[in-house]
């Protein structure tokens, strides 16, 4: 589509909406849209960066007949009426398992999904961000700007809201364009698949250890020092949730990892440390040096290991040198994946998870056949869709691979 085609969305066509703050507000707002027809546009607001948490501080709702609906749910805590009066409907959200969670949190859970972004990676654009996708497909320009403000702020500014409303704007007239071009592209009932996957799969459980995605910990060489980032890691949590402020905001990863290369044995030696001299880090200073005195003088039995015994297969770049077979068998796989891919224009990821391939390939059925093969990722988690494209293409390489290897 040429620029000359591209027309700037610069307003919602009925206005900016009055944001919903009290229960009689909420109440309207749901016969509203319960008395609309089609699907719902919904997105989410979050405050990632500023708040604890991923909750959401504003939702944006759309319907046809109903118009632009946004909620404030710091007031409005529970939209549970509002699943039930829109039971049945489909929800389209783009990127859904951004914003799933924290809407699931305040009683928004969809019973039908349709998800823009991934409709978007199955018919295989390139770039799949919302304002692109609204430009390449629909011929209009969002606002941007305003994504990563914060939402918790309030009163919200008028600017703000403009770029929420505008967000779900054409989020409907985008689905239908896409479920259109995933019809007849032969796609739809993979992208129905995927969708129901999302809305069946259960929620995340807490990461093991996640003091270990502390940002440079791989310079850190001994347990000792990972100790230290471990009792940082938790007294800052510990002080972000209380402050309800982003754990990033009260203490920098960045000086999480100066304290454990250093090991200050003073609580001026810990301030002097360059990343301990702004302001917020030199607030909470006392709990900091603690947290470095716990994991300093922990005994040896109670220190963290280098790293968590793994469930699954080693990491692949180890697989030529433990089992040469195995490394074989996952370049061929690969392959094959990427191959259908390519043919299906998709990305790899998206045809099967590269977790998938990794467990397949170390772990192949005693008898490859492509029905062994299909159970396998049936198992792990694989779609209908996804099975049937891969398991024959995959058995037939396996199959290669080991009759090569009795040869």
């Amino acid at each position: 589509m040429s620029e000359a085609e591209v027309v700037p969305l610069l307003e919602p066509r009925d206005g900016i909406p009055p944001v919903v703050e009290t229960p009689d507000a909420l109440q309207d707002a749901i016969e509203g849209l319960a008395a609309g027809e089609g699907p719902v546009a919904v997105d989410a607001e979050r405050a990632s960066g500023y708040r604890y948490g991923q909750r959401a501080y504003l939702v944006q709702l759309r319907r046809k007949g109903a118009g632009t609906v946004l909620v404030d749910p710091v007031p409005c805590s529970d939209l549970s009426g509002l699943r039930t009066a829109l039971a049945g409907t489909e929800m389209v959200l783009h990127a859904a398992t951004q914003d799933l969670p924290c809407l699931a949190e305040i009683g928004l859970v969809p019973d039908r999904l349709f998800d823009t972004e991934l409709a978007g990676r199955l018919l295989g654009y390139p770039r799949v961000g919302l304002g692109t996708m609204v430009e390449t497909v629909l011929g209009f320009t969002l606002e941007k700007g305003h994504s990563a403000a914060d939402w918790s702020t309030r009163p919200l500014p008028a600017d703000w809201l403009r770029y929420a409303a505008l967000d779900v704007e054409l989020l409907v007239e985008l689905r239908d364009a896409l479920r259109a071009e995933l019809d007849e592209a032969g796609k739809l009932s993979w992208a129905e698949e995927e969708f129901a996957a999302i809305l069946a799969a259960p929620p995340k459980e807490p990461r093991q250890d996640p003091w270990r995605r502390t940002s440079g910990i791989h310079r850190l060489r001994t347990r000792r020092s990972l100790a230290v980032v471990r009792e940082l890691w938790l007294a800052r949590d510990r002080v972000a949730r209380e402050r309800d402020v982003s754990p990033g905001r009260v203490l920098p990863d960045s000086a999480i990892v100066e304290a454990a290369l250093q090991l200050p044995r003073t609580p001026d030696d810990l301030t002097a440390l360059p990343a301990f001299r702004g302001r917020n880090p030199r607030r909470h200073a006392a709990v900091w040096f603690r947290a470095v005195q716990k994991g300093r003088t922990l005994p040896d039995t109670e220190l963290p290991e280098h790293s968590l015994p793994g469930e699954g297969p080693p990491p692949a770049h180890r697989w030529a040198e433990r089992d040469p077979a195995a490394a074989e068998r996952l370049t061929a796989s690969r392959a094959v994946v990427a191959a259908l891919a390519d043919e299906h224009t998709m990305p790899t990821e998206n045809l099967l998870q590269p977790d998938t391939v990794r467990r397949l390939a170390w772990t192949p059925p005693e008898t490859i056949t492509e029905e062994s093969v299909g159970l396998v990722l049936t198992a792990l988690g694989s779609r209908s869709w996804q099975v049937e494209l891969t398991a024959k293409p995959l058995a037939k390489a396996l199959v290669r691979l080991a009759t090569k290897s009795d040869t």
